[in-house]
């Protein structure tokens, strides 16, 4: 035992060259991640977090793409919480789902998108998969596209939501840009767009925000979408449709779908990403879908083997409570019925904060051009204000918003439109 404990003493010690190893062992150790930077903080969670330490009673967030409602106060759709209760009741498992999800959902949501009576549904053309929610869809038909487009360049709208320009690019996906967004107008520059999408090389990835862009709220109209679908089609161009506000725009599914639906009536294949997040308020629940639109069902049996093949190894299946609740809504006559009330109550009070936010600057007196504010859709506005502007209204007025102007209108309510309306004007006069 006393010739046992001579041997390790050196170690307990700390001394002789047992020691130093140990030490040289433990330094080489720290070193594995000395070059790892410190990462930007994230933009929007930075502005909540700002937010959260301000101890003015008027304080405003307008940065966190959430709806809220009149209190300020997260909202869950009635019909969500009916739809859950149903489900609780059904004493369901806790089993996995498949790859593609729970086997009613991807129906369900693709005739959402596409329509109940589309072609290419009942054609077989569509391959469609829940996804965790919008992100994750975007991030399952990149990772398609990476591995059998043969052009590995998407082009995005200035500016665009983002998060596509990490998604594309992690999949190894170059990224480049087309004219979008006119800021002296605060609409669109659809001249720029076109001319653009006229140069862009044949065969390119095109992605196109199917309704409430994001992050400007500027649509095109039913006559430019018709001008880009021929343009997309003249210059073989692959459509990218990212839909996440599908009926939380306009208040109507069929109308936030139009622009989907009429590439599809052109004969044009895409892919598109959905998301519940919204329009459902399922945001923690991460409910999503991605269809891939095919030649024909032959095809399509080949692209769902590939997708399947994708998505094991990313994040093997799904998760079931959302999908459960969305697939519920969509499948039960009654609760869809009621859905389609519930979610136009949505659509109609960001519009209506639109109006009054509009209407407070006028009757502050502010001799700037608001027009754009209830010209732009959905739940962004792209208000205009500069960087000074932004800094100098958040200084000031504790009013919380990204420092490109853009404020999300579901953070408005009726307790607080007028005193942005008083703030904006103080910083724009």
């Amino acid at each position: 035992m006393a010739k046992a404990l001579q041997k390790i003493k050196p170690l307990i010690m700390g001394n002789g060259s047992h020691a130093r190893s140990l030490m040289a062992i433990q330094n080489r150790q720290k070193g594995w991640w000395s070059n790892v930077e410190m990462g930007p903080p994230d933009a929007i969670l930075g502005v909540s977090e700002a937010f959260k330490k301000d101890s003015n009673p008027n304080k405003i967030n307008l940065g966190v793409g959430a709806y809220r409602d009149g209190e300020g106060k997260p909202y869950v759709l009635p019909v969500v919480r009916k739809a859950d209760d149903l489900i609780r009741a059904e004493n369901l498992d806790k089993e996995y789902a498949g790859i593609i999800g729970i086997p009613e959902f991807p129906l369900a949501s693709a005739k959402l998108a596409l329509g109940a009576d589309s072609e290419i549904i009942k054609s077989g053309r569509n391959v469609t998969v829940q996804s965790i929610s919008g992100t994750g869809a975007l991030r399952v038909g990149a990772a398609f596209l990476a591995k059998f487009h043969s052009n590995k360049t998407v082009y995005l709208p200035t500016p665009s939501w983002g998060s596509h320009n990490p998604i594309f690019k992690h999949c190894n996906i170059d990224v480049k840009s087309y004219r979008y967004y006119d800021s002296a107008t605060c609409g669109m520059d659809f001249a720029g767009a076109m001319a653009d999408l006229s140069e862009i090389p044949e065969g390119s990835i095109v992605m196109l925000h199917a309704c409430a862009h994001n992050p400007t709220g500027v649509d095109p109209s039913r006559e430019q979408w018709k001008e880009i679908c021929q343009l997309v089609k003249s210059r073989n161009l692959f459509p990218f449709f990212d839909m996440a506000y599908q009926g939380f725009a306009s208040g109507s599914l069929d109308n936030d779908a139009w622009a989907v639906r009429h590439f599809a009536d052109e004969g044009l294949n895409f892919i598109l990403t959905q998301s519940y997040a919204k329009n459902m308020g399922l945001y923690g629940e991460r409910v999503g879908g991605c269809t891939i639109v095919c030649q024909d069902q032959e095809e399509a049996a080949r692209v769902m083997s590939q997708v399947k093949i994708i998505i094991r190894p990313m994040y093997s299946n799904p998760p079931i409570n959302g999908a459960r609740i969305a697939t519920k809504v969509l499948n039960d006559p009654e609760l869809y019925q009621q859905w389609l009330v519930e979610l136009k109550g949505m659509a109609d009070r960001i519009i209506d904060m639109r109006t009054r936010l509009q209407e407070g600057l006028t009757r502050e007196g502010s001799s700037v051009n608001w027009q754009h504010i209830t010209d732009q859709i959905g739940m962004f506005c792209f208000t205009g204000l500069k960087p000074e502007q932004v800094e100098r209204i958040t200084k000031e007025f504790s009013v919380y918003l990204t420092k490109d102007g853009r404020i999300s209108m579901a953070g408005v309510s009726g307790k607080n439109v007028d005193y942005l309306a008083t703030a904006m004007h103080e910083v724009t006069k």
